[in-house]
C-alpha cells in the first residue's frame, strides 16, 4: 500500500479516534504516528483489514500519550475505554470532520488551514501558496489553530461558510495542483447538498461540476498543460455541464447571489460557448464585476483584467493589470498573454519566460517556456 492510499484512510481513522474522545490534536498526532508505523510494517506483514490495524495503533498511541499527561486525562478512565482489535465499521467521517474543524474557538482563515492540512491531506506549501502567504507563515497559523483546539470537546461543529472555503481550496488544489483531490472534494459537496439547503452549497456544487467537465482536455497526450482557448471541447463531459447548469439555474432563482454561484456563472458561459471566439465576454466581466463586489479579491480582479481584456481588446486588459500587485501569482503570465495579443512579442516572450522561473507546477512551467519559445522564434 503507498503513500496516497494511506492518506485515503486517514480522515477515516481521525474521526473514530475524535468520536472516541480524543481531542483533535491529540489525534492528528496518533494517527501520523500510526501511519509512519503502518510504512514501516506493512511492506513485510501488509494487515488484513488496514483501517482497523490503523484505528486500533492510533489509539493505543493516543492512550499512550493521554498516560503521559494525568493533568487532562484520567488514567484508569482511558484504560476502560481502549477499544479491541478488530474490523471497524465503514463510515464516512470526512465531511463531519471538515464542519469539526471549523470549530468556533478558531478563526475562519485558521479553521481553513487546520482542515486542509488535516483532514485535506495538503502540505503547508501548498496552503500557504493557496493563501498567497509564505510557507513559514502559515506553519504558525496551523500550529496556532491545533494549540487552540487542543483540549477542546468537539460539540459545537463550525458553520457551512468555512466548510465551503474548506472543500473549494481542496477542490482547486486537486484540479490545479499535485495531489489529486478534484473527485474527492466533488463528493464531499455532493452530500453536503443533501443535507445542507443553501444556494452557496449548491453553487459550490457547479462549479466543481463545470470545472471537472473540462479535465480530460486541459493536458495533452504528454501531460502538456492545454489553455482553455485551445482544449478540444468534443472531451468535455457534457452530462457534468448540464447537471452543473440546471444546479447553478436553481441556486440563482433563489436571488441570494454568493461568490461560488458568480464563479460557477463564469464557468457556465465557458461551457456554454461552441468555440472559444464566441464565448460572451461581455457578461464574463460583468460577473466578475459582481466577484469584485463579493470578494474584493486580488486573484478576481487578476481574471478580470484578462477578461477585460479578450472584452474590450488587449490594452484595455494591460490598464487594468497595472493596477494590480505585480507580485500576484500569474501575473506575470496575464500580462505576457495580452502582450502577445497586443502584438508586442518580444516584450510577451521575456513575461512568458519570467513566468515560468515562477510557476509553482512543472506543467505549468513548461506550457509558459514553450510560449516563450515560440514568440522567440517568430
Amino acid at each position: 500500500m503507498d503513500e496516497a492510499m494511506l492518506r485515503s484512510l486517514t480522515p477515516g481513522v481521525l474521526g473514530v479516534l475524535v468520536r472516541r474522545g480524543a481531542d483533535f490534536a491529540a489525534a492528528e498526532d496518533a494517527v501520523q504516528d500510526a501511519l509512519v508505523e503502518a510504512l514501516r510494517v506493512w511492506p513485510d506483514d501488509p494487515p488484513r483489514e488496514p483501517r482497523a490495524w490503523l484505528v486500533t495503533v492510533a489509539w493505543r498511541r493516543f492512550l499512550d500519550t493521554a498516560r503521559a499527561d494525568a493533568a487532562r486525562r484520567r488514567r484508569e478512565d482511558l484504560v476502560d475505554e481502549e477499544p479491541a482489535p478488530g474490523p471497524v465499521p465503514e463510515a464516512d467521517d470526512t465531511l463531519r470532520l471538515y464542519f469539526l474543524c471549523a470549530h468556533p474557538s478558531l478563526t475562519p482563515s485558521s479553521a481553513v488551514a487546520l482542515t486542509l492540512r488535516a483532514v485535506g491531506g495538503l502540505t503547508t506549501r501548498q496552503i500557504a501558496r493557496a493563501y498567497l502567504v509564505p510557507e513559514p507563515t502559515m506553519a504558525q497559523r496551523i500550529s496556532r489553530a491545533k494549540r487552540t483546539v487542543t483540549g477542546v470537546r468537539f460539540d459545537r461543529p463550525g458553520d457551512v461558510t468555512t466548510v465551503l472555503r474548506v472543500l473549494y481550496l481542496v477542490f482547486n488544489e486537486g484540479y490545479s495542483g499535485d495531489v489529486d483531490l478534484a473527485a474527492e472534494a466533488i463528493r464531499l459537496a455532493r452530500q453536503l447538498a443533501t443535507v445542507v439547503d443553501h444556494p452557496e452549497v449548491a453553487g459550490l456544487l457547479a462549479l466543481m461540476l463545470l470545472h471537472h467537465a473540462r479535465r480530460a482536455s486541459r493536458t495533452g497526450p504528454d501531460g502538456d498543460l492545454v489553455p482553455l482557448a485551445d482544449q478540444d471541447r468534443r472531451r468535455w463531459d457534457t452530462g457534468l455541464i448540464a447537471e452543473g447548469v440546471e444546479i447553478l439555474q436553481t441556486a440563482l432563482s433563489r436571488d441570494r447571489l454568493g461568490e461560488f454561484q458568480a464563479q460557477a456563472a463564469v464557468a457556465a458561459l465557458h461551457a456554454d460557448a461552441p468555440t472559444a471566439a464566441e464565448t460572451d465576454w461581455v457578461q464574463i466581466v460583468e460577473w466578475y464585476d459582481e466577484l469584485v463586489r463579493l470578494t474584493d479579491s486580488p486573484v478576481v480582479r487578476l481574471n478580470r483584467a484578462v477578461a477585460v481584456g479578450e472584452a474590450d481588446g488587449p490594452r484595455a486588459g494591460l490598464a487594468a493589470l497595472a493596477a494590480l500587485d505585480d507580485t500576484l501569482p500569474r501575473h506575470t503570465a496575464a500580462a505576457a498573454y495580452l502582450h502577445e495579443r497586443d502584438g508586442d512579442w518580444s516584450t510577451a516572450a521575456r513575461l512568458y519566460a519570467e513566468a515560468a522561473r515562477r510557476a509553482t507546477n512543472l506543467a505549468e512551467r513548461d506550457h509558459l517556456t514553450r510560449q516563450a519559445a515560440r514568440l522567440n522564434t517568430r
